[in-house]
């Protein structure tokens, strides 16, 4: 049985953009420009404009965008690149796919973003990279990561996979000098298609010329190959998707803004839960609401017995996974894997639907208690 409450509601988003999505699959079918064409051009044109940068190349999927941008930025086989600990698996998948090393850090206790000071002792001579992940809707701190950087030759990217419409001190993701970033439009963004798709995102020309190559057979025209590359581009039908979600999205992020801040209300006294924090300078748009919790799996077994969609990101810190285990310790990532709870969040949320989701969060947690 689906869940009464669900974590995502896509269906909802659809009825929204049905009748858009309709003439928008109608023209590409009509005019057969399914690889590239006019619809991803316009929407690459009018995602920049949103994300604040001069130039947004679309990939296909957010592994991919991780992957290009680093390899735009110059990393090769036997580099090692810092990450978080505490992120979704694709992007140290990124990294290992060059054949480079993803070295890990921890994340603050807090925040759950990256440890700057952590990632910036991790620093070694085979350094290339540094990928900070703008988790959960908010910017990890670049600028501080920038500051330990400076007179380096270590690049940042930044995975933006889950804020698109984020900012921090007035910059968004990609943007800037030498600036880039790579975002995922997996169907449960804050920006989905209805399949996979992806971005990189850059104020830098020539790494978006590079990635633009890099995605299309290493080069611009047919036949020319400059460099080695592979075939990663964005389909033209999830384009018209993503046209359709874009005019929409400001409104969407608003309201996923606004269920925040009433969960932060309902959620105020209950006990035995810490609320998700916000980086002071962060304009967050609540790609997850996460709370931490004792108990995580049975209180999430009490939400499902109640028909609430709630769900976990993510179980399993990337140190301790098969794919890239290591003997190193990072207690923040572990407890916040051990304990974070996703609850139910999307543009279409109702008040009541909260209500109710804090009522079953509440009992599940002092069925806890009364056990213990």
């Amino acid at each position: 049985m689906s869940p009464r409450i669900p974590l995502v509601d896509l269906a909802a988003a659809h009825a929204e953009i049905a009748h858009a999505v309709q003439a928008g699959f109608a023209e590409v079918l009509a005019t057969t420009g399914f690889v590239g064409g006019p619809q991803v051009a316009a929407f690459e044109r009018e995602y920049a404009a949103f994300g604040g940068v001069q130039h947004c190349v679309g990939v296909a999927n957010g592994t991919d965008a991780v992957e290009l941008s680093l390899r735009a930025v110059g990393v090769v086989p036997g580099d090692e690149v810092i990450v978080p600990a505490n992120t979704f698996a694709a992007t140290a998948g990124a990294v290992a796919r060059i054949g480079a090393e993803p070295v890990f850090v921890d994340c603050d206790p807090v925040s759950c973003l990256i440890d700057v000071p952590a990632a910036l002792a991790a620093i070694r001579p085979a350094t290339k990279a540094i990928v900070p992940v703008h988790l959960y809707g908010q910017l990890a701190p670049v600028e501080e990561l920038r500051a330990g950087l400076a007179g380096s030759d270590i690049r940042i990217v930044e995975d933006a996979a889950q804020c698109q419409g984020a900012g921090r001190l007035g910059r968004t993701p990609g943007s800037g000098p030498g600036a880039i970033a790579a975002t995922s439009f997996y169907p449960g963004k804050n920006l989905g298609a209805y399949g996979d798709g992806g971005a990189v995102l850059t104020d830098d020309e020539e790494l978006a010329e590079t990635v633009r190559k890099l995605g299309s057979h290493g080069g611009l025209a047919k036949y020319a190959h400059d460099i080695a590359g592979v075939n990663s581009r964005l389909d033209a039908l999830q384009a018209v998707v993503l046209r359709a979600k874009l005019r929409r999205l400001p409104e969407w992020n608003a309201a996923r803004q606004a269920a925040a801040a009433y969960y932060d209300k309902l959620l105020a006294d209950v006990e035995d839960v810490t609320l998700p924090a916000v980086l002071p300078g962060n304009e967050h748009v609540w790609h997850l609401y996460t709370v931490q919790v004792p108990a995580r799996d049975a209180v999430l077994a009490g939400l499902e017995a109640e028909g609430i969609g709630a769900g976990i990101h993510y179980p399993v810190p990337l140190h301790r996974t098969g794919a890239f285990a290591t003997d190193a310790s990072f207690p923040h990532a572990e407890h916040v894997a051990a304990h974070t709870l996703s609850l139910p969040l999307h543009p279409h949320l109702m008040r009541e639907q909260q209500e109710t989701v804090v009522a079953a969060l509440a009992r599940a947690l002092s069925a806890h208690q009364s056990r213990s």
